[in-house]
C-alpha cells in the first residue's frame, strides 16, 4: 500500500526533472511558488534581494534541491549569474519565471505623479523581465526546449485599476511575452504569463493600505466572482500548468486569474438576482 502511494505521488508530480529559478521567489507569490514547484520534483533557485527570507526558505525546502542567489533584477550582471549558477548548480534551465515587480504609490492624478517613481516601476517590472527573458532565452535556445513565464496583472488587460506607471508596465509585459513568443517558438521555447487580481501579497497589502483580512474583505466586495477568494496558491498553481507538460501547446498567452473581473463592465447590473 505504502509502495502504492509512493508510485502515485511520483505520478503526480508534474515538475519531476526540471529546474527552475524564480526571481522574487522569496516572499509572496515567488515564496508560493517556489514551494510548490518543489512539491512537483524541480530543483528550484530562488532569486531575490531579500536574502534573509530567501535564504530561510532554501533551507526550509530543503538545501539538496533548492538554492538562494542574491539578485537585483535591474542588474544585468545579477540576472547573468543567476542563471549561470542555476545551470552550474543543476545542469540546465527548464522554467524562468519572471516574477520580481514593485507598484508605486497609486496617484490617481497624471500631473501628481514623478518621473522618477514612474522610472523606477518600468526599471523593474520592465526592464527586469526583459533581462530575465534574454538570459533565459540564452541557455534555452541551445537547448531548443523550456518554459518562461512572467508576472502581468489584472491591470494588463484594463484600466483604472492600478496606477499609471504599473498599468504601463503590466501592458508592457504582455508585449514582451508575445513578442519572444514568436521568436522563440522555432526553438520549442513557450513563453507565457499570468494576470491574478490582486490578492494578499506583501506588495498588494502595502499598495492598498490594509492587512490581510481587510485586504480580502476589500477585494471580495470588488470581485465579479463570489463565494471565494483568490489565494497566492492559485496563483502558483496557474504558474505549475504554465511550466509542465500540461501546457506543451501554449505559448503566447496571457492567462488571466481575476474570476471575470477584467470582462466585466459595472455599468451594466443585467444579472442581479434578490437574493444575491
Amino acid at each position: 500500500m505504502a509502495a502504492a502511494a509512493s508510485l502515485i505521488s511520483v505520478i503526480t508530480r508534474r515538475l519531476e526533472g526540471k529546474v527552475a529559478l524564480i526571481t522574487g521567489g522569496a516572499s509572496g507569490i515567488g515564496e508560493c511558488t517556489a514551494k510548490l514547484f518543489s512539491q512537483h520534483g524541480a530543483k528550484v533557485a530562488i532569486a531575490d534581494i531579500q536574502d534573509e527570507l530567501g535564504r530561510s526558505l532554501a533551507e526550509t525546502l530543503g538545501s539538496s534541491n533548492t538554492t538562494y542567489i542574491h539578485c537585483d533584477v535591474t542588474n544585468e550582471d545579477h540576472i547573468k549569474n543567476a542563471v549561470n549558477k542555476t545551470v552550474a548548480t543543476y545542469g540546465k534551465l527548464d522554467i524562468m519565471f519572471n516574477n520580481a515587480g514593485i507598484a508605486d504609490q497609486n496617484k490617481a492624478r497624471i500631473i501628481d505623479n514623478e518621473k522618477a517613481d514612474f522610472e523606477r516601476v518600468l526599471k523593474i517590472n520592465v526592464t527586469g523581465v526583459f533581462l530575465g527573458m534574454k538570459h533565459a532565452a540564452r541557455v534555452m535556445v541551445p537547448a531548443r526546449s523550456g518554459s518562461i513565464i512572467s508576472s502581468a496583472s489584472l491591470a494588463s488587460g484594463i484600466g483604472g485599476a492600478a496606477s499609471h506607471a504599473y498599468t504601463c508596465s503590466k501592458h508592457a509585459v504582455v508585449g514582451l511575452t508575445r513578442n519572444l513568443a514568436v521568436e522563440l517558438g522555432q526553438f520549442g521555447i513557450r513563453v507565457n504569463c499570468l494576470s491574478p487580481f490582486a490578492c494578499a501579497t506583501p506588495l498588494a497589502t502595502k499598495f492598498v493600505g490594509l492587512e490581510d483580512e481587510s485586504f480580502e474583505n476589500t477585494m471580495n466586495l470588488m470581485s465579479n466572482l463570489k463565494r471565494t477568494a483568490l489565494k497566492t496558491d492559485d496563483i502558483a498553481k496557474a504558474a505549475l500548468y504554465l511550466a509542465s507538460d500540461d501546457a506543451k501547446f501554449v505559448s503566447g498567452h496571457n492567462l488571466f486569474i481575476d474570476g471575470g473581473l477584467g470582462i466585466c463592465n459595472s455599468a451594466f447590473n443585467l444579472f442581479v438576482y434578490p437574493d444575491s
